[in-house]
């Protein structure tokens, strides 16, 4: 088997260090080892402040993305949103822009390789410089290749290894900083500030690119939003404080026509005996392999999904044996070398920062159309605070960038928009229909019914995948759940704390209040399914936390004198992460329960291991839901 087909799915390996250390890796390249040079050419000392508000312009597109990729955590993470909220037509534009932003940022990670492996041998020159950044792809695609595991261990070495050295440098570099360097704040304007702001995005941009891998992390309700502001909140302190040092102790004329501005800084620390600047080279080159390394694996599934949803060729959502798009990593990374060998460094720059802003439109776009759609199966895990408030500031301020960037950059913008759409009309128009979010909200605006349940459906699959609704996993609960056999005749109150001891043991909870909630609980009715069965089923405090526990009573339990003697009962508590599983598994055992003959066979059974198996039994003959 060559190839296996992308229902098969995605293996999920990357945990919340590899999703930070992916988050982190993605944007401690470029935007600190090559462009604070650039940005103070045209800012002064004053480029402090423009990191400052890119990294809060952030924020609404992180929320944003955080919400939807909990909601959906699929491949392709930003296409595959703009696409279910917006359309295919708008799916192709958002595709191909977070596909051509992610991989025009890898290369310039790359490029900025060959620029540090310069100052390590003076003696290369332009073309030898990016046959390194050309080596240096081919490398990491081959890892990426190999499987999110490996590129995921590989992250987590080259971003724990850089954080070290940049702690080092600043701690350092602080007893050195000459006041007088800040002097002259803002020498070209306040107006500066702005442009600057645009012209350093991409430096923000690798924060989010997480979600297009969001089908490979586990947990991803948890480690997504968590490993995403963790990686913001770490990095963009890092930032201010690598950069506030760098302009501190590195001599300002200097400083304004270096591609090396972090290695001259080094230089410039006594403490560092001379050999700081190689030492910053090493620590930049292993930043940009970090953003290379981890560009490469998210760049390669926006086509991947783009594939699968019949907007590229079907070849891109192939996969291979080990579980990676192969032929679409091979074409990122085909691309990734053209533009290393044909473009040169600030057009990288400018396309990369310019892509990334008109994304982040897209999907603060998308988060507020998937909530005002009001579509039933439309349930994230982390919901974005303040809304809408922050996302409508987000839409502001990154429209205003735009605007501050100038003529050149909109018209980019424009052709780029008109490329997706041509793409979209000629190639992909007469091959799909698909149902979109915007299309409910239209709906619920004009009060004309015009769509189906296919979007709903389609967030409903998502989430069973995504809670792990599996029959494998409820199949395993039932093996090693807790089964108590009940001998004698027992009082509702001391069959209470007996089942309270149980959950509280498995549980690592209170016992004194599951035995309050369970007492609570059994003078509700509605636990009784009919004569001689019940359930007991509630929602409790925490997370990641499920539990099943059967109850066989040959005599019978009696919880009331309303109610008859209970033979079987059933007892399901599941945290509200794992609400999703507990439905599914509450209409299971449901099922179970209502099978003929079930309440005399369960009474019959000799032991233990007998009541798992009527169970077991009963379960694979039940009704499909």
């Amino acid at each position: 088997m060559g190839e296996r087909e992308e229902t098969k799915g995605l293996r999920k390996e990357l945990g919340l260090l590899g999703i930070f250390c992916i988050a982190s890796g993605a944007m401690i390249s470029s935007g600190l080892f090559v462009l604070p040079g650039l940005a103070f050419k045209y800012a002064g000392p004053a480029i402090l402040i423009s990191y400052g508000i890119a990294s809060l312009l952030v924020i609404p597109s992180l929320l944003s993305k955080a919400e939807l990729s909990t909601a959906m955590p699929k491949a392709g993470g930003t296409y595959f949103f703009i696409d279910r909220s917006m359309g295919p037509m708008m799916g192709t534009i958002g595709g191909f822009a977070a596909w051509f932003s992610l991989a025009f940022k890898s290369a310039f990670a790359l490029v900025g390789i060959g620029v540090f492996a310069v100052l390590l041998n003076p003696g290369f020159t332009e073309m030898q410089m990016k046959l390194i950044a050309v080596f240096f792809c081919i490398i990491f695609t081959i890892i990426n290749i190999r499987g999110t595991k490996h590129t995921g261990k590989t992250q987590i070495f080259l971003v724990i290894g850089l954080l070290v050295l940049l702690v080092f440098y600043v701690v350092s570099g602080f007893f050195f900083i000459q006041p007088s360097h800040f002097n002259n704040f803002a020498p070209h304007g306040f107006g500066s500030i702005f442009s600057t702001a645009g012209l350093i995005f991409v430096s923000f941009g690798g924060l989010t690119k997480v979600c297009s891998v969001a089908e490979e992390c586990k947990k991803p309700g948890r480690n997504i939003p968590l490993g995403m502001l963790l990686a913001w909140g770490i990095i963009s302190l890092l930032y201010i404080l690598v950069i506030f040092v760098t302009i501190g102790v590195a001599n300002p004329s200097q400083l304004t026509t270096s591609l090396t501005p972090i290695s001259l800084g080094a230089d410039s620390i006594p403490i560092f005996w001379g050999i700081g600047g190689a030492i910053m080279a090493i620590a930049a080159i292993l930043a940009f392999i970090s953003t290379a390394n981890a560009g490469i694996l998210a760049a390669s599934r926006n086509p991947m999904a783009m594939g699968k949803d019949q907007l590229l060729p079907h070849s891109f959502s192939k996969l291979s044996n080990r579980g990676t798009p192969t032929f679409s990593i091979l074409f990122t990374s085909g691309f990734m070398i053209f533009v290393i060998l044909f473009l040169d460094l600030e057009s990288l720059v400018k396309t990369a920062s310019l892509l990334k802003i008109l994304l982040f439109l897209f999907v603060i776009f998308s988060l507020i159309i998937m909530r005002e759609s009001k579509i039933r199966h439309y349930r994230p895990k982390f919901k974005s605070p303040f809304y809408p408030w922050v996302q409508l500031a987000g839409i502001f301020g990154l429209v205003f960038l735009i605007f501050e960037m100038g003529l050149v950059p909109m018209l980019i913008v424009g052709v780029f928009i008109l490329f997706g759409f041509l793409w979209y009309w000629f190639f992909a128009r007469d091959k799909i229909w698909r149902e979109y979010s915007l299309l409910h909200l239209i709906e619920r605006v004009t009060g004309t019914k015009s769509t189906g349940y296919l979007v709903d459906e389609e967030l409903r699959e998502i989430l069973i995948e995504r809670d792990d609704i599996t029959e494998k996993r409820f199949e395993q609960l039932i093996k090693k759940c807790e089964v108590v056999d009940v001998f004698k005749y027992m009082r509702p109150d001391k069959f209470a704390w007996l089942i309270a001891h149980k959950l509280a043991d498995r549980l690592d909870l209170d016992e004194d209040k599951l035995h309050a909630l369970l007492r609570m609980r059994e003078k509700d009715s509605n636990i009784v399914l009919h004569s001689g069965i019940a359930v007991f089923s509630h929602i409790i405090k925490g997370h990641d936390k499920f539990e099943i526990i059967l109850v066989r009573s040959k005599k019978g339990i009696i919880i009331s004198d309303d109610v008859d003697p209970i033979h079987a009962f059933f007892v399901i508590v599941a945290s509200p992460d794992q609400k999703s599983f507990y439905l599914h598994s509450l209409m299971w055992i449901i099922q179970i329960a209502e099978e003929t003959d079930f309440e005399e066979e369960w009474i019959k059974a000799k032991d233990i291991n007998e009541l798992k198996n009527i169970i077991l039994q009963s379960w694979k003959k039940r009704r499909p839901l």
